[in-house]
This record gives structure tokens, sequence and C-alpha cells, in this order.
């Protein structure tokens, strides 16, 4: 009773009843605040890509904040009008320093609409290739394959090309394999159709791609695409690498280096290089 009664004068007191509302205001105000903002985003969460839901929470945990603040700084006193007009003055300011910011903030709200990637989907970006691990107003933040953390600028996310390499469950690996002249074409076409049957990383359905694509400086160019499920691309690539190895050496199917021949005048056979031992004065 007597606390309750302590309680009630402190409360009478201007200062001290002041003090006390914005300790409570505090408190209390940011509590409700988190709690809001996460059951908003858990509630898009289901309706909504992750990054959307993510960046509705910090907006309004943003804005909550602010108003707390505006609500604290009247609740001690501050005249909000002249803070406002200085505010005003240093928006401007602050608008000319601040241009590069705003033109994220603008191509931030951009992405949020266009959605190209979400949380989770590796994207290569010019020459950096990671995970989105964080989609803010002003920047994306990346993980790549080695554990590096990149940031990127929005404004760069707009102006540049952004591949989304896991955007479809499946992709296609296309390597291209150079065997020499003297190879016959349908055999190395046959050994490399065998390869994709046997292996158990590649898809069925779309078939493989086996294309006698070009003729080389030094050899006869193939391109071999093989569809996968795109969780498996390092396993994929590994194995299948090593099985064409393999499987060419036991077929005696030759992997030319890159060489070049020389001729002299109209005849077709090679240029004539002699090599001559030479002895010095001093032998």
């Amino acid at each position: 009773m007597l606390a309750l009664i302590d309680l009630q004068m402190m409360m009478d007191d201007p200062e001290t009843g002041s003090l006390i509302r914005v300790i409570l205001l505090v408190f209390i105000g940011f509590a409700l605040l988190y709690l809001f903002s996460f059951a908003v985003s858990r509630f898009l969460a289901s309706r909504q890509t992750p990054h959307f839901s993510q960046l509705a929470r910090k907006f309004i945990f943003y804005v909550g904040s602010i108003i707390i603040l505006l609500s604290v700084m009247l609740e001690l006193g501050f005249d909000l009008r002249g803070l406002l007009a200085t505010a005003g003055i240093a928006t401007v300011a602050i608008g000319f320093a601040a241009q590069t910011s705003l033109s994220n903030l603008i191509s931030g709200l951009f992405l949020i609409g266009e959605q190209p990637f979400s949380i989770g989907d590796l994207v290569r970006v010019n020459d950096t290739l990671g995970v989105v691990e964080s989609i803010d107003l002003l920047s994306i933040k990346l993980r790549t394959l080695d554990n590096l953390y990149v940031r990127i600028p929005n404004e760069s996310m707009i102006k540049n090309q952004v591949t989304t390499v896991t955007k479809y469950p499946i992709r296609r690996m296309d390597l291209d394999i150079g065997v020499a002249y003297r190879e016959d074409v349908g055999r190395v076409m046959e050994v490399l159709k065998d390869l994709a049957t046997k292996n158990p990383f590649v898809l069925d359905d779309p078939a493989p791609l086996i294309l006698f694509n070009h003729f080389g400086d030094s050899a006869l160019q193939f391109r071999f695409g093989l569809w996968f499920e795109k969780s498996n691309y390092l396993v994929l690539r590994n194995s299948i690498m090593k099985d064409i190895k393999e499987r060419f050496d036991e077929e005696d199917i030759e992997i030319p280096f890159p060489h070049m021949t020389l001729y002299s005048g109209s005849e077709t056979s090679p240029f004539p290089v002699q090599v001559q031992n030479t002895t010095s004065k001093n032998d």
C-alpha cells in the first residue's frame, strides 16, 4: 500500500512523473513494436517471399522506432515544430550529400517489386558468385562459395547483369570437349552418350545435348550438355570430368593439346628444322 502511495506521489511530481512515463514508453513501446513486427513477418512469410517479409519487418520496426522517439521527445518537453523546421533544412542539405544512398534506396524498391531472386538463391553479379544472405533497402549481402562476405549496392544490382543460378530446380552443365582430328566423330558421340546414361546425377529428361560444335585449331570440338538437379552441380562436375578422362583413355581417344605445324613453300610437308651442335672457342 505504501509503495502504491509513493508511486502516486512520484507520478504527481512533474519531472519524476515525466521520467517514469518515458522509461515505460521506451521499454513497453519497443517490446510491443518487436512483437508486432515479428508477428507481421510471420504472417507474410507464408504468403510472400522471405526477403519481402524481412524487409516489411525492418520497415515496421524503423517507423515504429521513430514514432517512439518522437513521443519520448514530446514527453520531455521538446518543441517538435522547431525541430521539424530544422529537420527540413537538414534534409535538403543531406539530400545533396546522399544522392548515392537515395539512388540505392529507390533501386532497392525496384528489386523488392521485381523480386528477381530470394534469400538463399545463388546469384552471379559481374565476377562475384555467392548466396544471398540479406536483401536490404540500400544493398544486398552475399556469402561467396569461399566464405567471403560481399556487400553490393542496390544501384549496381539494377545497372549490371544479375544471373540467378538457382532460379529453376534443374540446370544444364555445358562442357566443351576437344578430340584429335583422326578420331571418328560418331564413335566419340556414342561414348559421350553412354557416359551421360551411366552417370546417376544426369537427368534423362530433358535429354543430354551432344553436339559436334566446330573445327578447332587443334581439335574437333564437341558440346556436351547435361541436365541435373541444381543441388548436384559440384558432385556431377567432378564425377563426369573423371569419367570422360578414364573412358577416353580406355577407348584410346586422344584429347590433344594445342600445337602448330609449319609448312614450307607449296610442299604439304612439315617445315624442315635442323638442329646444329655448336662448340664454343674456349672448348
